[in-house]
């Protein structure tokens, strides 16, 4: 396929329909450990669309969750161990930390023949900091969304689907490709793409870094801020920087690309979009090249890896997010959202 003059190969539900999914997989039993941000989206997604599913869970709020899914327990929901025990493929959906974490507990269970499968290529990538180096004589293989598991889902229950990437890490049993393109059809992929775990790895943590998370709200608040200070009220300072942008905008970019959001503005909003570009780009580009230069050296990694073993890190992260929960920008944003036609 040809986007923007360079040909890359993908796969869509065409070329390797469901029906033949089910057939690569249709002796193996899917574990997936794990029911926090991925697990459930991908678990439900395979269930319906008839594969054999387990999950592993450890007992407590989460594992709750998953009963309420319809998981059962004793019969397709386990401790994270049995799970892993029972599984041919075993998905460490679990976070970053976790399978660090649990890697130890899971390993022996990892016999030969096996499929071990990931969504991320955090943990690979920089194995020599995480610990996780699967054993040789099993397939390692990753299909990763390019979206949040609630969203798989969504999407996957609209009859629509999230587009993925697609890896193979280890190929012990000379069938990884047809496992990993039946598991990203199975779990509802839109296309697969393919990458390497380290692309893969280094890409999404720049992404979310850059203009998926961090980049975005430095940016929104950077406006509101310029805006407030200027006398502008907090409903108008955030309707200008974010309510239009997400309620009006982005959807017009999402649908038919930023020169068909250009041309459904004003004139004005034209030329002042295409003068200003420039400096954004050429103020925000070194940034995003420290960024990536950052992640690619495996420093962001290990700032990860560090954060996430400090005692009470859990709860410093929780009163960061609560800081930016009642900064006056989403304050105002909860105000904005209540008044949305749809909430009234």
């Amino acid at each position: 396929m040809n986007f923007g003059g360079v040909i890359e190969e993908v796969m869509t539900r065409e070329e390797f329909p469901l029906e033949k999914a089910r057939e690569v997989l249709k002796n193996e039993t899917i574990a997936v450990l794990g029911y926090g941000v991925q697990g459930p989206g991908q678990a439900c997604n395979l269930r319906d669309n008839g594969f054999n599913v387990i999950v592993g869970q450890r007992e407590g709020k989460t594992y709750d969750k998953a009963v309420a899914d319809g998981w059962v327990p004793g019969k397709t929901l386990f401790s994270l161990e049995e799970a892993a025990e029972r599984g041919t493929i075993v998905c460490l959906l679990l976070s970053d930390a976790a399978q660090m974490q649990l890697w130890p507990m899971i390993k022996p269970h990892l016999t030969p023949g096996k499929t071990l499968y990931f969504s991320h290529g955090f943990a690979i990538t920089w194995n020599d900091r995480t610990g996780v180096i699967p054993p040789a004589d099993i397939d390692v293989i990753m299909v990763a969304p390019k979206g949040s598991g609630t969203s798989l889902r969504t999407m996957f229950l609209e009859g629509r689907g999230l587009n993925s990437s697609y890896a193979i890490y280890q190929d012990a049993s000379g069938k990884a490709l047809e496992k990993v393109l039946a598991f990203g059809i199975g779990i509802g992929s839109g296309y697969l793409f393919e990458t390497t775990f380290q692309r893969e790895a280094t890409s999404d943590l720049t992404g979310e870094r850059g203009s998926l998370m961090g980049a975005i709200q430095g940016l929104l608040l950077a406006q509101y801020e310029v805006l407030r200070e200027n006398g502008h009220t907090p409903s108008e300072a955030f309707n200008e920087t974010v309510e239009e942008l997400t309620q009006s905008l982005m959807p017009l970019f999402a649908q038919k690309g930023m020169d068909w959001m250009y041309a459904n503005c004003s004139t004005t909003a034209q030329r002042g979009a295409l003068d200003w570009m420039g400096p954004f780009h050429d103020a925000i580009k070194p940034v995003v090249e420290r960024l990536y230069a950052s992640v690619k050296c495996g420093h962001e990694a290990q700032i990860s890896i560090d954060s996430n073993s400090k005692p009470g890190y859990r709860e410093g992260l929780e009163q960061e997010l609560k800081a930016l929960r009642e900064s006056e920008m989403w304050r105002t944003a909860a105000v904005v959202r209540q008044l949305r036609p749809e909430n009234n």
